[in-house]
């Protein structure tokens, strides 16, 4: 099978859309030798703050000299950033080998979804690659995730807020619920910064399951302003002025839970010196999360996409306001279809001196219109360009050397945008 040929193969599986449940994984799995249990694993789920965490827990543990898989959702302009070992994507001749293998290994009768099968190749690539330890990003919710067939040596749920309600539930307690699925007996949780109420919901899961219970600001804690400079402190161990290359006081939380997650990991854990954890923190990269690509003016891509993600965004716009007071922000906005819109924009609106409305390049996306609506009696200037490159250049042409222009609302359109500045074409799977 060709390198085009397994991605048309993958697209093809969207059409069986989500299914939440564990035994066709398992089916599937049993019929690739069970390879997620030739693994350690260090699984991490969570509403917002998961991906850059697996990040930073990734980047430590190969400078530490472990070879390490990761496992990342969604990617933004290529598919092969999902699947990584020590950082490098899985390469084109062997995605379209693992593609065959698992399309005729799947049994009859059995038609697993997109991320099953994508699942399913990155476990079996992390085995075949003789790797040490693997970083697995929870794909959506946590119980019934297609990754929470696997055992592993410690987990971590780096915060809870509204998503997914149609198949999550519609309050954070209900979303905590299914999060904390990825909990399993005796094996140590490490909770980051949540609400009261979804923070009952995880202690009591976790004592049900007499899960060791890492919480922040409780068995650890993070101290500082800024990620170039913070303190964390935890049970066993205190790193003090680490800096992180992340931006956003929010990765202070993210880089708490990684180095958590680290020393709850036991022998794994054990394996992390202090050099390690130094140089992982400075060098670790995560596109599409406060991500600077062009200067005068600016351009910062966020793939934040829900309101409380949003909220930490408008943190960072008005910090960038009070730093420098003569420059504006300019928004280049789109969103999925299903998401909510006027609650995602609200943080937003008051750091923000016009909007470039726009929508990826995808069916799910909400159209101009929908946005425009979202709006409401905002006086501020707005422009519509539906095609991201377009809004792009609109934004950058009404912008003076100094302004920010802010890309946001979608990890779908920071994707797009990506791909228009590398002049490349989009991968055909965006799930």
């Amino acid at each position: 099978m060709t390198y085009p040929a397994a991605i048309e193969y993958l697209y093809g599986l969207q059409k069986h859309g989500i299914k939440l449940g564990l035994e066709p994984m398992t089916s599937l799995l049993h019929a690739l030798g069970r390879p997620e249990r030739a693994l350690r694993i260090l699984h991490i789920g969570g509403t917002n703050g998961k991906g850059s965490t697996a990040a930073m827990t990734a980047a430590i543990l190969q400078a530490s000299g472990m070879r390490v898989g990761l496992y990342t959702s969604p990617h933004l302009v290529e598919f092969r950033e999902r699947i990584r070992v020590n950082g490098a994507m899985i390469p084109d001749d062997r995605l379209a080998g693992l593609v065959e293998l698992v399309r005729t290994a799947i049994p009859p009768g059995l038609t697993p979804t997109f991320f099953e099968v994508t699942t399913a190749m990155a476990l079996r690539y992390f085995v075949e690659s003789q790797v040490d330890i693997v970083v697995l990003e929870v794909g959506l919710g946590g119980r019934f995730d297609a990754t929470n067939v696997v055992e592993p040596i410690a987990c971590a749920i780096t915060t809870i807020a509204l998503e997914h309600q149609e198949y999550l539930g519609r309050t954070e307690m209900a979303i905590a619920f299914e999060k904390a699925g990825i909990i399993k007996p005796a094996v140590p949780v490490v909770i980051g910064r949540m609400g009261p109420e979804a923070g009952t919901v995880m202690r009591h899961i976790a004592a049900e399951r007499a899960a060791p219970l890492w919480r922040l600001g409780e068995e650890f804690t993070v101290e500082g302003d800024e990620p170039a400079c913070f303190t964390y402190r935890g049970r066993t161990r205190v790193f003090e002025r680490l800096r992180c290359a992340l931006s956003g006081r929010h990765q202070l939380d993210n880089a708490a839970c990684a180095l958590a997650l680290l020393e709850a990991s036991g022998e794994v854990g054990a394996r992390v010196d202090e050099s390690a954890v130094r140089t992982g923190l400075q060098s670790v990269t995560w596109e599409g999360r406060l991500e600077l690509i062009d200067e005068a003016p600016s351009v910062l891509l966020d793939g934040a996409h829900n309101p409380a993600a949003a909220v930490v965004l408008g943190r960072y716009l008005e910090g960038f306001l009070l730093r420098q007071p003569e420059s504006r922000i300019i928004l280049v906005w789109g969103m999925m279809r299903d998401k909510d819109h006027r609650e995602f924009i609200a943080p937003l609106l008051p750091f923000i001196s016009e909007v470039v409305l726009t929508q990826a390049a995808l069916s799910r996306s909400a159209t101009v219109q929908d946005l425009r609506l979202a709006l409401g009696d905002w006086q501020k200037p707005v422009f519509d360009a539906p095609q991201p490159a377009e809004a792009l250049r609109t934004a950058k042409q009404r912008a003076s050397v100094q302004d920010l222009v802010c890309v946001t609302g979608s990890l779908m359109l920071v994707g797009d945008i990506k791909a228009a500045v590398r002049g490349c074409g989009l991968s055909l799977i965006r799930g």
